[in-house]
């Protein structure tokens, strides 16, 4: 099972934030998930990295991909185990994050949610695997 991530590039609440997507990552792991494709922008996308950090002390066979948006930028990718770069070549610079998101989405089974409001990228992400029926996790829901 492959599972991603959207969210918000701001955050509020971290802890309840954090404890949840500990639960979240648990529970998906031990129904199978092995691999979290996961943005690399953001303080949700930061959040979840480092608790799937954590997660993978635990529980080694899990894989945490760097999906990047543009091929050259020197961004840190030590704490993850590959990184991915989807057909997006002949995508215009400023589309390339949300085309990069289109085909997170499409590449998974679940979409990790914490959407506060239904304006900007994240909202435009969670309404796309809404469209293609993705398993959504919804911080909102659970909260």
């Amino acid at each position: 099972m492959n599972v991603t991530f959207c969210g918000h590039a701001q955050i509020t609440e971290r802890e309840a934030l954090q404890n949840w997507l500990q639960t979240v990552t648990q529970n998906l792991i031990e129904q199978g998930a092995t691999t979290f494709y996961l943005g690399g922008y953001g303080a949700f996308d930061s959040l979840a990295a480092a608790v799937l950090r954590e997660q993978k002390k635990r529980y080694p066979q899990v894989e945490l991909v760097l999906v990047l948006a543009y091929l050259n930028t020197r961004r840190d990718t030590s704490g993850y185990d590959r990184t991915v770069y989807p057909p997006l070549e002949t995508v215009p610079r400023r589309f390339a994050i949300s085309h990069r998101n289109r085909w997170m989405v499409e590449s998974v089974d679940v979409v990790v949610s914490y959407v506060l409001h239904d304006w900007g990228g994240a909202a435009t992400t969670l309404q796309y695997a809404k469209r293609k029926k993705k398993r959504i996790i919804s911080y909102c829901d659970d909260v």
